[in-house]
Protein backbone atom coordinates (compact mmCIF):
# COMPACT_ATOMS: atom_id res chain seq x y z
CA UNK A 1 0.00 0.00 0.00
CA UNK A 2 1.21 3.42 -1.03
CA UNK A 3 1.57 5.50 2.02
CA UNK A 4 3.24 8.84 2.88
CA UNK A 5 5.17 9.60 6.22
CA UNK A 6 4.64 12.62 7.62
CA UNK A 7 7.31 14.83 8.65
CA UNK A 8 6.68 18.00 10.71
CA UNK A 9 8.86 20.84 10.66
CA UNK A 10 7.86 22.43 14.10
CA UNK A 11 8.35 18.67 15.83
CA UNK A 12 11.29 17.06 17.28
CA UNK A 13 12.59 14.13 15.36
CA UNK A 14 10.56 10.53 16.79
CA UNK A 15 12.07 8.99 19.56
CA UNK A 16 11.69 5.27 18.64
CA UNK A 17 10.08 3.08 16.12
CA UNK A 18 7.40 6.02 15.21
CA UNK A 19 6.69 8.65 12.90
CA UNK A 20 4.53 11.41 13.39
CA UNK A 21 1.81 10.43 11.10
CA UNK A 22 0.82 8.51 7.55
CA UNK A 23 -1.14 9.66 5.55
CA UNK A 24 -2.73 6.98 3.09
CA UNK A 25 -5.11 6.85 0.00
CA UNK A 26 -8.21 5.19 0.91
CA UNK A 27 -8.28 1.41 0.80
CA UNK A 28 -9.16 -1.86 3.06
CA UNK A 29 -8.59 -1.57 6.40
CA UNK A 30 -7.77 -4.23 8.87
CA UNK A 31 -8.32 -3.25 12.42
CA UNK A 32 -6.30 -5.54 14.71
CA UNK A 33 -7.31 -5.90 18.62
CA UNK A 34 -5.21 -5.97 21.01
CA UNK A 35 -2.18 -8.98 21.27
CA UNK A 36 -0.62 -10.40 24.17
CA UNK A 37 2.38 -12.73 24.17
CA UNK A 38 0.15 -15.67 24.17
CA UNK A 39 1.35 -18.55 21.44
CA UNK A 40 -1.65 -20.55 19.55
CA UNK A 41 -1.94 -23.09 22.39
CA UNK A 42 -3.08 -20.26 24.72
CA UNK A 43 0.63 -19.84 27.08
CA UNK A 44 2.02 -16.96 28.12
CA UNK A 45 5.68 -16.47 26.04
CA UNK A 46 8.42 -15.25 27.67
CA UNK A 47 7.27 -14.25 31.03
CA UNK A 48 9.33 -11.82 33.22
CA UNK A 49 10.88 -11.03 29.32
CA UNK A 50 9.70 -8.00 27.53
CA UNK A 51 11.50 -9.02 24.28
CA UNK A 52 10.23 -12.51 24.19
CA UNK A 53 6.89 -11.29 24.80
CA UNK A 54 7.13 -7.97 22.23
CA UNK A 55 8.44 -10.66 19.83
CA UNK A 56 5.47 -13.08 20.35
CA UNK A 57 2.87 -9.89 20.29
CA UNK A 58 4.46 -8.66 16.71
CA UNK A 59 4.13 -11.86 15.40
CA UNK A 60 0.77 -12.21 16.58
CA UNK A 61 -0.31 -9.41 14.59
CA UNK A 62 1.63 -10.21 11.76
CA UNK A 63 -0.65 -13.13 11.83
CA UNK A 64 -3.79 -11.53 11.73
CA UNK A 65 -2.46 -8.88 9.25
CA UNK A 66 -2.12 -11.66 7.00
CA UNK A 67 -5.56 -13.23 7.55
CA UNK A 68 -6.80 -9.75 6.68
CA UNK A 69 -4.60 -9.62 3.19
CA UNK A 70 -2.10 -6.77 4.70
CA UNK A 71 1.18 -7.20 5.81
CA UNK A 72 3.40 -4.97 8.76
CA UNK A 73 4.27 -2.87 6.01
CA UNK A 74 0.58 -1.95 5.84
CA UNK A 75 0.14 -0.76 9.00
CA UNK A 76 -0.26 2.88 9.66
CA UNK A 77 -0.98 3.08 13.72
CA UNK A 78 -0.13 1.37 16.25
CA UNK A 79 -1.50 2.04 20.26
CA UNK A 80 1.37 -0.37 22.72
CA UNK A 81 0.31 -0.55 26.17
CA UNK A 82 3.13 -1.54 28.65
CA UNK A 83 3.09 -1.77 32.65
CA UNK A 84 6.76 0.05 32.72
CA UNK A 85 7.68 2.29 29.78
CA UNK A 86 10.77 3.84 31.60
CA UNK A 87 12.78 0.04 32.21
CA UNK A 88 11.37 -1.37 28.58
CA UNK A 89 11.00 1.39 26.15
CA UNK A 90 14.56 0.46 24.54
CA UNK A 91 14.30 -3.18 24.21
CA UNK A 92 10.28 -3.07 22.75
CA UNK A 93 11.95 -0.44 20.29
CA UNK A 94 14.70 -2.78 19.30
CA UNK A 95 12.50 -5.48 18.55
CA UNK A 96 9.72 -3.33 17.23
CA UNK A 97 12.41 -2.47 14.72
CA UNK A 98 12.72 -6.00 13.11
CA UNK A 99 9.47 -5.78 12.53
CA UNK A 100 9.22 -2.38 11.46
CA UNK A 101 12.27 -1.78 9.09
CA UNK A 102 11.40 1.65 7.30
CA UNK A 103 8.24 4.40 7.10
CA UNK A 104 7.64 3.76 10.91
CA UNK A 105 3.48 3.86 11.86
CA UNK A 106 2.21 6.45 13.77
CA UNK A 107 2.58 5.51 17.63
CA UNK A 108 1.05 5.77 20.51
CA UNK A 109 3.02 4.35 24.09
CA UNK A 110 0.93 4.25 27.19
CA UNK A 111 1.79 3.08 30.57
CA UNK A 112 -0.47 0.80 32.05
CA UNK A 113 -1.17 -0.30 35.48
CA UNK A 114 -1.83 -3.92 34.68
CA UNK A 115 -2.58 -6.17 31.72
CA UNK A 116 -5.61 -9.24 31.76
CA UNK A 117 -3.21 -10.91 33.48
CA UNK A 118 -0.45 -10.09 35.36
CA UNK A 119 2.22 -12.06 33.52
CA UNK A 120 1.58 -9.70 30.42
CA UNK A 121 4.39 -7.40 30.14
CA UNK A 122 2.64 -5.56 26.90
CA UNK A 123 -0.12 -5.68 24.28
CA UNK A 124 -0.44 -3.98 20.92
CA UNK A 125 -2.96 -2.97 18.85
CA UNK A 126 -2.96 -2.26 15.11
CA UNK A 127 -4.29 -0.10 12.05
CA UNK A 128 -3.20 -1.58 8.41
CA UNK A 129 -4.26 0.23 5.24
CA UNK A 130 -4.01 -2.12 1.98
CA UNK A 131 -4.73 -0.87 -1.45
Amino acid sequence: MPKTVLVSPILSTPNGIMSHGISSPAGKMVFVSGQVSRNAQGEIVGIGDIRAQTRQVLDNIKSVLTQGGASMSDVVKVTVFVTDVAEHYSDIHEIRAEYFPNEYPASTMVEVKALVQPELMIEIEAIAMVS
